[in-house]
């Protein structure tokens, strides 16, 4: 596998997080489309899934792994200088990498908070800081940043997931319009709930016990999340969408995607909040 060796000056795109889910997904989409596909995951001994995926899609040679830990500067320094001095060039962002911390929020430790945020949020800013003068140099570039339906309503048991993704949301919204004169896009993708990894593993990692006052509430929320990951759609949708987002001159700031999700947002906006809490307390008790 090739570790950032070989000329090209095709389209350079950088995706965070390509180990598992969206972002390995959209590696090998991109790659499908003629990008040099720089795929960065923390650990590069998890690289195995991803390369049989671009193995089978024909695309390896476009594949250049590089470790990247995003709450890490010397990391995330690092494979920016790799990326830049062999190609001179990035042309998209794709700001992935994140998981979900799950619980009550009396019940998660701040050292949990501590960690969602710098993960999902401070990492993603500090990616985005070390790529803005390649791509305002160049005046021109495109960064996505994958958001959730979490980032714009907030469900019960996930408050810090719901909190950084919030924060990545109205960072956005900055970050566009300061980089506009630049020609540089920024755009939102928000993904309902899809068959990727982070929510059974934002489940695994609750702990509480017989005698937390939250116990039934939690087991609702648990229950709940079971029941849509067995019929979640298929995460392919999601990279699907980034490929023709890449692509576009103009695109717009929101992409929501997933099923259910644009009525979530429709009635956000058109509902009492009161209104809304019932309608998800049933949701949760599994009542129709």
């Amino acid at each position: 596998m090739n570790q950032i060796n070989e000329e090209a000056r095709d389209q350079i795109a950088l995706i965070t997080g390509t180990s598992s889910g969206f972002g390995l997904l959209t590696a090998v989409r991109l790659a499908g489309l003629g990008y040099q596909v720089v795929a960065c995951m923390r650990d590069l001994q998890r690289k195995d899934e991803l390369l049989r995926q671009a193995d089978a899609a024909g695309v390896t040679k476009r594949i250049h792994l590089v470790t990247m830990d995003v709450t890490h500067s010397d990391s995330i320094e690092a494979a920016v200088s790799a990326v830049t001095g062999r190609f001179g060039a990035i042309d998209v962002l794709v700001n992935n990498a994140g998981f979900a911390v799950g619980g009550f929020t009396e019940e998660v430790s701040m050292e949990e908070w501590r960690r969602q945020m710098d993960t999902n949020f401070f990492g993603l800013v500090e990616v985005t800081k070390a790529v803005l003068p390649v791509m305002r140099e160049q005046r021109e570039g495109c960064i996505i940043n994958v958001s959730s339906v979490s980032g714009l309503f907030g469900f019960p048991g996930y408050a810090p997931y719901a909190a950084s993704k919030f924060a990545v949301e109205g960072f956005s919204e900055s970050l566009r319009q300061e980089l506009l004169p630049f020609g540089i896009r920024v755009i939102l993708v928000e993904p309902g709930s899809f068959r990727t990894p982070i929510w059974g593993k934002g489940m695994e990692s609750i702990r509480t016990s017989d005698a937390s006052p939250y116990k039934k509430q939690l087991e609702q929320v648990l229950s709940y999340s079971r029941r849509t990951a067995e019929t979640a759609p298929d995460p392919a949708q999601v990279a699907e969408l980034i490929g023709r987002l890449v692509q576009k001159r103009s695109p717009k700031l929101r992409y929501p995607v997933g099923k259910g999700i644009h009525s979530l947002i429709i009635g956000k906006i058109l509902l009492p909040w009161k209104m809304l809490e019932r309608f998800i307390a049933k949701s949760l008790a599994g009542m129709k």
